[in-house]
């Protein structure tokens, strides 16, 4: 099994979630080895995806370098590992990556539109050795040795519609682009009107998040799935992970988990050589890993 980039160069024009402003954001293929760049245009830096790029995960999971960010890059990348691209250069010329429906069924349909295009290197895929968990309180995520890749999320909110909710995804891209890709993004009124009185979640609308008062949820047109707030939240964990720098064979596991643990974990996982080796996929794990990229 080689290593990905697309065929071809493309782009889409979406909202800024907190600045409401139009975001331009271009892919294009890359060279073996380069890995995941982002590139603002709008002041000329490359922000190369790793964890010590990462500069905030209170709300979204955010990268920078020299004092330029690039925030709400994790819908995009969930999208990219999903697809098992190893090299892609991602250009914005603002400071977040558009919003689109909340969703990553968006940046799907430009990968597709992209197309998948094999380089001449192996791919490089990560493989958990030992059990690396990071709690706080009653939260907490880990990863653990497995023969396949598995996201076990659960969640619970003292709301009517959410309470507790949970969810395994046996991940390939086939099942991520049914059961995953379309979960929004989700949030509460009052916090929606305190963030925008900060100046925050000025581009937020029912048009690209699920949106809940005290008691129900106010889109007209409802739920994408009744569970749809735990597939979000593995959603958004697949971008998450993706800091790793490649694909990994193993097992996630989640109890209200956040970006901030998500990153936490990464970091606590790349620490160590111990818990992991970086594997070049040939023979039967190569026919297994070609079927779940498919």
């Amino acid at each position: 099994m080689y290593q990905t980039t697309i065929q071809k160069s493309a782009e889409l024009v979406g909202i800024g979630l907190h600045k409401g402003s139009p975001v331009k954001l271009r892919i294009e293929p890359l060279e073996a080895n380069s890995g995941i760049v982002f590139y603002r245009s709008d002041v000329d830096v490359a922000i190369p995806l790793k964890p010590e790029n990462v500069v905030d995960t209170k709300m979204a999971t955010v990268i920078g370098k020299n004092g330029h960010i690039i925030s709400t890059i994790e819908h995009l990348l969930s999208a990219v590992y999903a697809y098992g691209i190893d090299n892609l250069k991602i250009t914005v010329d603002a400071d977040e990556v558009p919003v689109m429906d909340g969703s990553s069924a968006s940046y799907c349909i430009l990968l597709d539109e992209a197309g998948i295009a094999e380089l001449d290197a192996p791919k490089k895929v990560m493989r958990i050795k030992k059990d690396v968990e990071i709690k706080e309180g009653e939260k907490y995520v880990k990863l653990s040795p497995s023969p396949d890749l598995n996201y076990d999320f659960t969640i619970k909110f003292p709301h009517p519609v959410i309470q507790e909710q949970a969810y395994v995804l046996k991940f390939t891209k086939e099942s991520y682009k049914k059961e995953i890709a379309r979960a929004r993004t989700f949030g509460f009124l009052h916090e929606v009107q305190y963030l925008r009185s900060k100046g925050l979640a000025l581009g937020g609308s029912l048009e690209n998040a699920v949106v809940l008062d005290e008691k129900k949820i106010l889109n007209p047109e409802g739920l994408r799935f009744p569970d749809e707030f735990v597939r979000h939240k593995i959603l958004d964990a697949i971008g998450d992970m993706s800091l790793i720098g490649m694909n990994f064979i193993g097992n996630y596991e989640a109890m209200a988990g956040s970006h901030d643990l998500n990153h936490k974990l990464t970091l606590a996982l790349l620490e160590d050589a111990e818990n992991y080796e970086v594997i070049e996929v040939v023979g039967e794990k190569m026919r297994e890993l070609e079927k779940a990229y498919a």
